[in-house]
Protein backbone atom coordinates (compact mmCIF):
# COMPACT_ATOMS: atom_id res chain seq x y z
CA UNK A 1 0.00 0.00 0.00
CA UNK A 2 1.22 3.70 -1.05
CA UNK A 3 2.08 5.83 2.20
CA UNK A 4 -0.38 8.92 2.32
CA UNK A 5 1.12 9.64 5.67
CA UNK A 6 3.19 12.61 4.08
CA UNK A 7 0.05 13.95 2.38
CA UNK A 8 -2.48 13.16 5.46
CA UNK A 9 -2.62 17.05 6.98
CA UNK A 10 -3.10 18.91 4.25
CA UNK A 11 -5.98 16.45 2.83
CA UNK A 12 -7.44 17.13 6.09
CA UNK A 13 -7.42 20.89 6.30
CA UNK A 14 -9.63 21.02 3.01
CA UNK A 15 -11.48 17.69 3.32
CA UNK A 16 -15.26 18.28 3.69
CA UNK A 17 -16.11 14.63 5.06
CA UNK A 18 -13.39 13.59 6.96
CA UNK A 19 -10.30 11.39 6.03
CA UNK A 20 -10.01 8.63 4.33
CA UNK A 21 -7.10 7.19 4.21
CA UNK A 22 -6.79 4.29 2.15
CA UNK A 23 -8.38 6.92 -0.47
CA UNK A 24 -5.32 8.67 -0.18
CA UNK A 25 -3.39 5.82 -0.50
CA UNK A 26 -5.02 4.81 -3.89
CA UNK A 27 -4.51 8.21 -5.21
CA UNK A 28 -0.49 8.37 -3.72
CA UNK A 29 -0.16 4.44 -5.46
CA UNK A 30 -2.42 5.78 -9.01
CA UNK A 31 0.33 9.43 -9.04
CA UNK A 32 3.30 6.87 -8.09
CA UNK A 33 6.80 8.26 -9.65
CA UNK A 34 5.15 11.56 -10.73
CA UNK A 35 5.28 12.60 -7.16
CA UNK A 36 9.03 12.37 -6.86
CA UNK A 37 9.18 15.54 -9.29
CA UNK A 38 8.02 18.50 -7.65
CA UNK A 39 6.63 19.99 -10.86
CA UNK A 40 4.24 17.32 -11.16
CA UNK A 41 3.40 16.78 -7.79
CA UNK A 42 1.57 20.13 -7.74
CA UNK A 43 -1.35 21.20 -9.74
CA UNK A 44 -0.76 24.46 -11.16
CA UNK A 45 -4.23 25.96 -11.45
CA UNK A 46 -2.75 29.11 -13.70
CA UNK A 47 -1.92 26.21 -16.05
CA UNK A 48 -4.86 25.29 -18.87
CA UNK A 49 -3.42 22.86 -20.51
CA UNK A 50 -2.83 21.21 -16.92
CA UNK A 51 -6.30 21.27 -15.80
CA UNK A 52 -7.35 20.06 -19.38
CA UNK A 53 -5.40 16.79 -18.34
CA UNK A 54 -6.93 16.89 -14.71
CA UNK A 55 -10.38 16.63 -16.30
CA UNK A 56 -9.45 14.06 -18.96
CA UNK A 57 -6.98 11.64 -16.77
CA UNK A 58 -7.99 11.43 -13.90
CA UNK A 59 -11.74 12.77 -13.74
CA UNK A 60 -12.89 11.11 -16.84
CA UNK A 61 -10.06 8.31 -16.75
CA UNK A 62 -9.49 6.94 -13.14
CA UNK A 63 -12.60 8.00 -11.62
CA UNK A 64 -14.99 7.46 -14.58
CA UNK A 65 -16.46 10.48 -14.74
CA UNK A 66 -18.81 11.36 -17.73
CA UNK A 67 -20.09 14.57 -16.43
CA UNK A 68 -20.35 16.85 -19.38
CA UNK A 69 -17.01 19.30 -19.00
CA UNK A 70 -18.43 22.37 -18.21
CA UNK A 71 -19.91 19.99 -14.75
CA UNK A 72 -16.13 18.91 -14.45
CA UNK A 73 -14.33 22.27 -15.44
CA UNK A 74 -16.35 23.94 -12.19
CA UNK A 75 -15.60 21.20 -9.86
CA UNK A 76 -11.48 21.59 -10.85
CA UNK A 77 -11.95 25.97 -10.42
CA UNK A 78 -13.52 25.02 -7.23
CA UNK A 79 -11.37 23.18 -5.79
CA UNK A 80 -8.44 25.45 -7.26
CA UNK A 81 -10.45 28.41 -5.11
CA UNK A 82 -10.58 26.18 -2.22
CA UNK A 83 -6.83 25.70 -2.18
CA UNK A 84 -5.85 29.19 -3.23
CA UNK A 85 -4.52 29.50 0.00
CA UNK A 86 -1.43 27.42 -1.14
CA UNK A 87 -0.58 29.48 -3.81
CA UNK A 88 1.25 27.48 -6.56
CA UNK A 89 1.78 24.99 -4.35
CA UNK A 90 -1.74 22.82 -4.49
CA UNK A 91 -0.52 19.29 -3.89
CA UNK A 92 -1.83 16.69 -6.80
CA UNK A 93 -2.55 14.29 -3.75
CA UNK A 94 -4.80 16.65 -2.01
CA UNK A 95 -6.11 18.15 -5.35
CA UNK A 96 -7.35 14.66 -6.80
CA UNK A 97 -8.59 13.58 -3.25
CA UNK A 98 -10.68 16.47 -3.12
CA UNK A 99 -12.08 15.46 -7.16
CA UNK A 100 -12.85 12.63 -5.86
CA UNK A 101 -14.85 13.69 -2.65
CA UNK A 102 -16.71 16.36 -4.70
CA UNK A 103 -18.46 13.63 -6.75
CA UNK A 104 -18.73 11.09 -4.39
CA UNK A 105 -15.89 8.55 -5.02
CA UNK A 106 -13.96 7.99 -2.32
CA UNK A 107 -15.14 5.06 -1.12
CA UNK A 108 -14.89 3.26 -5.02
CA UNK A 109 -11.10 4.44 -4.24
CA UNK A 110 -10.55 3.36 -1.14
CA UNK A 111 -12.03 -0.10 -1.90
Amino acid sequence: MADASAYAENIKKYANGGYNQAAAEKIVGHLGIALRNKDSSIVACSDSGELDRVREKWCRGKLGLAEKQGELDAAIKTVCEQMSAEGGQKSRVTFYYLLAEHFGKLAELGS
